[in-house]
């Protein structure tokens, strides 16, 4: 077999392995790396099998027939490689159309120069016949367009070579071994047709294309070049600490992270990837029914499963993998260990139980003192308001201990009524029902009841109420916040004191005041008003003024329900004032406003 013989075989061959590789490629059609693989392989085919007939060619007319042929695929081969590491490493994704057309400007030119070449010889010149050796039978006088295409080739296979060494470095192995595959089908190539530059006048370049189709075949068939660009593992391991497995789009895993191997320790008995979703993970039917049904857009689902006889909690992430927004290339699935939650969860739901159950406890225990508390203590106080009439009376000697006694019941009872009545209103049972009220007779109403407690300590009751001042206000509460006034006032108002009560508008509320000449407030209760403490925290103290706290605390709350507000002012030794304010009723405030009625500085005189 002489030298032509023994190079258009190996051209052949070269050819027919490059043929193969398309086919291969094939089969991965849905990606498009596999689909640039292609149109890469058909073109280095061409060139391979149109030079093989340059080789065994005896005339110029063949010769050139053969280049026709080489030039199917002489123009595109580089720059289909650049577009191939372009798509590979993600650069320029949202402008990849764009990018095509200007990167195959010159290869078009090129080829529909050389096809045109005998009107204008840009592409070369003239042809000689090569009286030295029958290869080649011809050597060729370059154009100017030759040496552009030259210069373009080398600056794409340059260019992309520049586009792998960042993505080198920070690449995961599998992905590293993709790139070099890459890189010796590019510089194989270009390496044969260096030895131009030395002189050598066969044209080498398609041996070396042979010598690309065995790295891509072993790419293919070893590091599994096709199945997935490393724009997805990037995406997925990125310091991702959760479980990750990564899928190609036949459902095949391959890859994952160390998280993911403690979530399925089965993964690492594995030996080779891609290895199938359905036999690695047999022990998860519902997991890889998630995994085949899922749709166009992220989906989230729980899962669980027994590791080390405790049950693991996880929230999965299923995402799909694209590339040109349309092509579906891989999936995603995500595992976030939310065990710990999901023990929290069950153990404050454990604790709300207990809660409810306390709850429950406790409107007993209200039961029982609204019912088998407060009534003895009621009947008590009666007893005692007659023991020590008669007592006091007969001049008994130990007369004053039983007032003493008398005081301490009737402050139990009052801590007792205040105690129930914001138990009502907490649970839902005292009902707000606003009406409008004259404010004067319910203040007299008020007045007539502390009447007998305050003429015990010769206090005189004074009211100053414009007959025709309306409120509009809840009775019932109206009374409670009025009782607890006139009882903390008669309480801390010495013997012959005096309390007033006024009322004025001011706008379209009604201000009414509580001033007595008493010993003022004490410093506790001061502070706890000031602070707006909570109700139960009023009883902490204890002592002779944990009732009257308790009180001005629930009067608060009822005067805030009226959409009103209570202050004070106060000072040792001269006296205390407490003030509230509740809506006015529309007609008192039209009325006045109109200047239909006028203050007449009414004074009504209760008690000592």
């Amino acid at each position: 077999m002489d030298t032509k013989q023994w190079m258009s075989v190996t051209l052949f061959i070269a050819t027919a392995l490059m043929l193969f590789i398309s086919f291969l490629s094939y089969r991965k059609r849905h990606l498009p790396v596999a689909k640039t693989m292609i149109f890469i392989m058909l073109a280095a085919a061409c060139y391979a099998f149109g030079y093989a007939f340059e080789v065994l060619s005896g005339s110029l007319k063949e010769v050139k027939l053969s280049l026709q042929i080489e030039y199917l695929g002489i123009p595109f081969v580089t720059t289909l490689w650049l577009f191939q590491v372009i798509q590979f490493t993600g650069t320029a994704s949202r402008y990849r159309k764009q990018l095509a057309l200007a990167l195959f400007l010159i290869p078009i030119t090129v080829f529909v120069l050389h096809a045109t070449n005998e009107w204008h010889h840009l592409v070369y010149k003239r042809y000689v016949l090569n009286v030295e050796s029958s290869i080649p039978l011809y050597t060729t006088v370059k154009g100017p367009w030759y040496e552009v295409h030259t210069i373009y080739n080398y600056s794409a296979l340059l260019y992309g070579m520049l586009l792998f060494i960042p993505m080198y470095w920070k690449a995961l192995p599998i992905v590293r071994k993709q790139i070099v595959v890459l890189l010796l089908g590019a510089i194989a190539p270009m390496l044969f047709n260096m030895f131009f530059w030395f002189g050598v006048t066969v044209d080498l370049t398609p041996f070396g294309f042979a010598v690309s189709g065995v790295a891509y075949v072993w790419g293919i068939l070893r590091f599994n070049l096709l199945r997935l660009t490393p724009l997805a593992y990037a995406k997925v391991f990125e310091t991702i600490r959760d479980g990750v497995i990564l899928f190609d789009y036949e459902d095949q895993i391959i890859s994952y992270n160390r998280a993911a191997e403690k979530v399925f320790p089965e993964l690492g008995l594995t030996k080779r990837y891609p290895a199938d979703m359905a036999m690695v993970l047999s022990a998860s039917p519902a997991l890889i029914q998630h995994i085949r049904a899922a749709g166009d857009g992220d989906e989230r689902f729980p899962f669980h499963r027994m590791y080390a006889n405790r049950t693991r909690h996880y929230s999965c992430s299923l995402s799909l993998i694209y590339e040109s927004s349309t092509v579906l290339i891989g999936k995603i699935l995500m595992f976030n260990d939310i065990t710990q939650m999901k023990e929290s969860e069950d153990r404050l739901r454990e604790n709300a139980r207990q809660l409810s159950d306390l709850n429950a406890f406790k409107d007993k225990l209200f039961t029982v003192v609204a019912h088998d508390i407060r009534d003895p203590i009621a009947l008590l106080v009666s007893l005692t308001e007659l023991l020590g009439d008669e007592l006091t009376a007969s001049d008994f000697e130990h007369a004053e201990l039983v007032r003493e006694l008398k005081g301490q019941v009737q402050s139990t009872f009052h801590l007792v009524e205040n105690l129930l009545d914001w138990y009502r209103s907490q649970e839902g049972k005292v009902v707000f029902r606003p009406l409008g009220w004259n404010l004067q007779q319910v203040v007299r109403q008020a007045l007539l009841l502390a009447g007998t407690k305050a003429g015990m300590k010769q206090i005189r009751l004074t009211e100053h109420i414009d007959e025709k001042l309306g409120v509009r206000a809840d009775k019932e509460m109206l009374d409670l916040i009025l009782r607890n006034l006139l009882s903390n006032a008669i309480k801390f108002t010495g013997i012959g004191g005096k309390i007033e009560i006024e009322a004025r508008l001011e706008g379209k509320m009604v201000i009414v005041s509580v001033s007595d000449n008493g010993v003022g407030i004490d410093e506790q209760t001061m502070e706890l008003l000031l602070k707006e403490e909570p109700f139960l925290k009023v009883m902490v103290n204890g002592g002779d003024s944990g009732d009257t706290r308790f009180g001005l605390a629930l009067t608060r709350e009822f005067v805030r329900i009226h959409g009103g507000s209570l202050w004070f002012e106060s000072q040792p030794g001269i006296g205390t004032t407490f003030s509230f304010s509740l809506p006015a009723t529309a007609g008192w405030v039209d009325a006045f406003d109109d200047g239909g009625l006028e203050e007449d500085g009414y004074e009504s005189d209760y008690g000592g």
